[in-house]
């Protein structure tokens, strides 16, 4: 969120990765396990750069959404350590922290008593916005994720669709302009065509915002259809993390049963 993050790192989600080096979010070797459970995250270390989307993917009860409670300090390690713009996030104040950073959840969660307008201006109205400001945003929002405002502002989220109500649910998380974006499952409960929809316009956004996002899912043809690069996890370890292409291309057994459940393409018959 500008000004709200250290100046260094205010216009971070504006700058092309090849243009900074400096990770917006690092893992350091982090372990989490709840008190006397099996380990749900294991050694895990990666880094995520300005402007790059990750996609982590892996089965159910992997770890993955582990990682992003991490990330917005709802959970912190219990080894290792959690960097955000370049601060472990047990320093930082949690409040803080979470409104800067974005959060889609797969049902969107948005308040069913509340306007459309109104869920977007959530967190504007948490951080003293001006009236006439929080309306210039969240109407530019809603425009922007295709959902012009003169239709869809006065509605409440039970009189829209699962994919118009997951686009209200990014545009509430992108209200402030926060650098860093994560992502759980945003698009699972959505039907197949819905689902593609949404996910174009995210990948759009994706090109004109260069908000850095951390994007989890169980489906790997997701994953690279989104991520610049892909880590995949196995019982709470990332043992996998590179460029798609790559990725598809690996002889790890365990990546390959990801890589093996996408259906094939179906081909029109003569």
């Amino acid at each position: 969120m500008r000004g709200r993050f250290p100046d260094s790192a205010g216009s971070a989600g504006r700058i092309a990765p090849h243009l900074m080096t400096d990770p917006l979010v690092s893992f350091h070797d982090v372990e989490f396990s709840h008190s006397g459970s099996t380990p749900v995250v294991v050694d895990l270390s990666l880094e995520c750069t300005a402007g790059e989307t990750i996609a982590i993917v892996g089965r159910s009860g992997a770890g993955k959404s582990t990682l992003l409670k991490l990330v917005n300090r709802l959970l912190l390690p219990t080894g290792g350590r959690v960097t955000v713009h370049g601060r472990d996030t047990r320093e930082w104040d949690p409040i803080r922290l979470r409104r800067g950073i974005g959060y889609v959840l797969q049902e969107a969660g948005l308040f069913p008593h509340m306007t459309v307008e109104d869920n977007v201006a959530v967190v504007p109205v948490l951080e003293g916005w001006e009236p006439a400001r929080i309306r210039e945003r969240t109407r530019e929002l809603l425009d922007l994720v295709g959902m012009p405002a003169d239709t869809f502002a006065s509605r409440r989220p039970g009189e829209l669709s699962g994919g118009q109500r997951q686009r209200v649910g990014l545009a509430r998380a992108l209200a402030v302009d926060p650098p860093i974006l994560l992502m759980d499952e945003p698009f699972g409960a959505l039907d197949p065509i819905t689902r593609a929809d949404v996910r174009r316009e995210f990948a759009r956004l994706k090109q004109q915002l260069r908000t850095t996002a951390l994007f989890v899912t169980h489906d790997i043809s997701e994953a690279f259809a989104l991520g610049d690069r892909v880590g995949v996890m196995e019982a709470g370890r990332l043992i996998a993390f590179d460029v798609p292409d790559r990725i598809a291309r690996s002889g790890d057994a365990r990546v390959r049963a990801l890589l093996d459940s996408v259906p094939p393409p179906t081909v029109p018959g003569p």
